[in-house]
């Protein structure tokens, strides 16, 4: 419903990284729905989905715009440091990372990769000064990233249709297909592409310094599974961290959904403008949510007693005071014309209607 209106309103162009293959093409419903419809159906010409999996969007009959593809090449340190709780890499192991991509350059990951005996890792064990049985065990543990069949040979041009989507006001959906329940492939992958279009956008912002006409449009940058990028131990070396304490000074912003944000780093959270939240249950939760609002202990009382589907307490800087809301119903016929969408039947009708006005019956 947020992304909806952002469409509708075109407030911002949005890049979502859907991790359930949610928001583009289609999604599920617990009501009577099933399936409701998602931002391509809705605003076809608006909105471009993206996916690393090409034959699972395939199987589920969704025509995609982009197929993603990222080079071994093109991987930086920073991309895997990321990864460090999911591949359960050392802090020596990190750090070796860092000095392979020193000394070997672009290549270092499909080099060392391509390395699998142990004495062709000898000379790089030497090199490092790191003990053998470091260097095999994250020779191991990146190896887990040969099943990602979106990492590919040579450079892929992804990003740069990505960045043609965005900077052309193009919302972006990019699915995960199979890859949708594996955590490592989701903090690779926009990790990867959030880096770089940060990069763009800071240079963009910089270059129109006393032009705004060239500045870059305003960008969402929506985000599930949050602590997993900002929790306190790994907030301050990432990406999203930095787009965090930023506060929109590069035209980019976060839209982040968690269900435990006591997860997520105290300085990220004191960041947040604006805050929907359900129902929660956990002090940790509700204490780190409502961390620094005007009213907090009635707000705990408000924030424990909700609906636990129908209603949200939103408050923050879009709003004068908190307020409860009842989240309106979303995949029916009439809650998509509510929202002022018509259905395809009714866009039909429409333009008949119309050309019948114009040269008649």
């Amino acid at each position: 419903l947020l992304l909806i209106g952002l469409l509708q309103k075109g407030g911002a162009v949005n890049l979502v990284f859907d991790m359930h293959n949610e928001y583009g093409w289609e999604g599920t419903s617990e009501g009577p729905a099933g399936k409701v419809k998602g931002l391509k159906q809705l605003f076809s010409s608006k909105v471009a989905v993206f996916t690393v999996d090409q034959e699972s969007a395939v199987r589920r009959g969704v025509n995609v715009d982009e197929v993603v593809r990222i080079g071994w090449d093109e991987i930086e340190p920073q991309d895997i440091e990321l990864l460090q709780e999911t591949l359960n890499l050392t802090e020596a192991g990190v750090g070796a990372v860092y000095a392979m991509a020193r000394q070997r350059g672009r290549r270092w990951l499909s080099d060392f990769l391509a390395a699998e005996a142990p004495g062709e890792r000898a000379d790089l064990t030497t090199a490092l000064g790191e003990h053998e049985a470091t260097i095999a065990a994250l020779h191991r543990r990146l190896g887990r990233l040969r099943d990602f069949h979106f990492l590919t040979e040579g450079r892929s041009d992804a990003l740069q249709r990505l960045l043609n989507a965005l900077e052309g006001g193009r919302h972006v959906v990019l699915e995960f297909g199979r890859y949708s329940n594996n955590l490592t492939a989701y903090l690779l992958v926009a990790n990867f592409l959030t880096r770089r279009v940060h990069q763009r956008w800071v240079r963009r912002t910089e270059e129109a310094l006393g032009d705004r006409a060239q500045e870059p449009p305003q960008l969402v940058i929506t985000l599930e599974e949050a602590h997993r990028f900002l929790s306190p131990a790994i907030a301050p070396r990432t990406i999203f961290g930095t787009i965090a304490r930023e506060m929109r000074k590069y035209h980019a912003t976060l839209l982040i959904i968690d269900q435990r944000p006591s997860g997520i780093d105290d300085e990220v959270l004191s960041q947040l403008g604006t805050k929907l939240c359900y129902r929660l249950d956990d002090d940790a939760d509700i204490d780190a949510v409502l961390a620094g609002a005007a009213g907090r202990s009635d707000l705990k009382t408000v924030l424990a007693n909700l609906d636990a589907k129908q209603q949200v307490l939103a408050f923050g800087d879009a709003l004068p005071m908190p307020v409860v809301v009842r989240v309106r119903e979303y995949g029916s016929p009439q809650s998509y014309r509510e929202l002022g969408i018509e259905s395809e039947e009714e866009h039909k009708a429409r333009v008949q209607r119309d050309m019948e006005r114009m040269f008649g019956a």
